[in-house]
């Protein structure tokens, strides 16, 4: 798993990071989660995004989104849009 995070440019993530979140989304209810056999030591675990799991996503996928598009207006608005631009911040002094 955490190489497929690395290929998709996550170069910096640590094993133990990915393990935490997967035992987190495990205990809230988010995954299903089977043992199957390995050929290399004790069974392995294998999640598997369950509804409950998907309809988080969804909403966090909204969350983000709404997040994203009020950065971008800022962004684009550049100092007008923000309450600390030049005027205010001079006007301070």
């Amino acid at each position: 798993m955490t190489a497929g995070l690395r290929e998709q440019g996550f170069s910096d993530i640590a094993e133990g990071t990915v393990y935490a979140l997967l035992v987190r989304i495990e205990k809230r209810g988010l995954v299903d989660v089977e043992r199957v056999p390995s050929e290399k030591g004790p069974r392995r675990k294998v999640y598997s995004l369950n509804t409950q799991g998907r309809e988080y996503l969804e909403e966090s996928w909204g969350a983000w989104s709404f997040l994203a598009e009020r950065l971008e207006q800022l962004r684009e608005g550049g100092e007008q849009a923000c309450p600390m631009s030049k005027g205010a911040a001079s006007s301070r002094r």
